[in-house]
Formats: structure tokens, C-alpha cells, sequence
């Protein structure tokens, strides 16, 4: 089974991890695009499809759209597996739907290991909603550019993040 499954099924209530699954796509494909040949991103890294990296990925590869779709869900549902495995059960309990995507976006785009050092989890672990939200606007350099992109990307998760919080 794969993680995005195991993820939809195993975690708290099936509509709100699909709804929060349906956010983090449609953030995910808007920032990220989709290219079915592999290209360099801006900062070398070969990717593929929307915006996939790894190992397996050479310049100049072709995947289909299928392919693509399945990178992504296997992506994806690594992402929100690392947010569900850090957070600690009280910080787990504050995640609305759309909390979730935008975590789930953030991990996407900058790994397992940035989140699981950040500042970012460290406060909503201590119950810092809206400071663990604003800690994403940090999060808009690549390679030592500030780059537009992730300034709207950034922008677009911190709003997800903060929605439904009251003041």
C-alpha cells in the first residue's frame, strides 16, 4: 500500500484527510508545474514531473502523465506521513484540513529533514499556531536567492496554515 493511501485510510477521519489531500495538490501542481522531461530546478537539482527529485532522476528522462500522477501521490503521501510523524499528539489535534495541505506542501517542497529542524515544528509543537505559521515566510530562498516563487508559494501556504484561526 502506498504511503498516500496508508495515510488516507489510517489517519483520523477519511473526508478531512481527503480534503486536506485536495488542498495540498492543487498547491502543490500550482507552485510546482508539471514537465514531463526532466529539467534542472533553480537550483541544479534534477526534477521531474511536479517537481519530483531523487536519485532515480536524469536530465532529460520522459514520464508519462500517469507516471507523474503516481510520483506525485507517492510524494505527497510521504510529506503528510512526515508531518503526522512529527507532530506531537496535542500539535496533531490543532491541524484543520487545510493546516495539513499546507504542511504537507512546505515538507513537499523543502524535505523531511528542513521541517523536522525547524523552528516552524517546533512551535507548533509547543502550541504556537500562528507563530509556527508565520515562520513559513522565512522559508522563500533557494540557494541564498530569494526567489519569487516560493514568496507566493510561502504566501499561499501561510494562509491555508492560518485559516480558521480565530484574531
Amino acid at each position: 500500500m502506498s504511503p498516500l493511501a496508508r495515510w488516507i485510510g489510517g489517519s483520523a477521519i477519511g473526508g478531512a484527510c481527503a480534503l486536506a489531500l485536495s488542498i495540498s495538490i492543487q498547491v502543490v501542481k500550482q507552485f510546482e508545474g508539471t514537465q514531463l522531461t526532466a529539467y534542472p530546478d533553480p537550483v541544479g537539482v534534477p526534477t521531474i514531473c511536479t517537481g519530483h527529485t531523487g536519485a532515480e532522476v536524469t536530465l532529460g528522462q520522459t514520464l508519462t502523465p500517469a507516471d507523474c500522477e503516481a510520483l506525485l501521490a507517492g510524494d505527497l503521501g510521504h510529506a503528510f506521513a512526515v508531518v503526522d510523524a512529527a507532530l506531537t499528539p496535542a500539535a496533531q489535534a490543532t491541524l484543520t484540513p487545510a493546516r495539513r495541505a499546507a504542511l504537507a506542501s512546505f515538507v513537499f517542497n523543502v524535505g523531511e529533514g528542513a521541517f523536522r529542524d525547524s523552528t516552524l515544528l517546533t512551535r507548533l509543537n509547543a502550541g504556537e499556531i500562528r507563530a509556527a505559521c508565520d515562520e513559513l515566510a522565512r522559508w522563500v530562498y533557494a540557494d541564498g536567492r530569494r526567489l519569487p516563487g516560493l514568496v507566493r508559494r510561502r504566501e499561499a501556504e501561510r494562509e491555508l496554515c492560518l485559516a480558521g484561526l480565530d484574531g
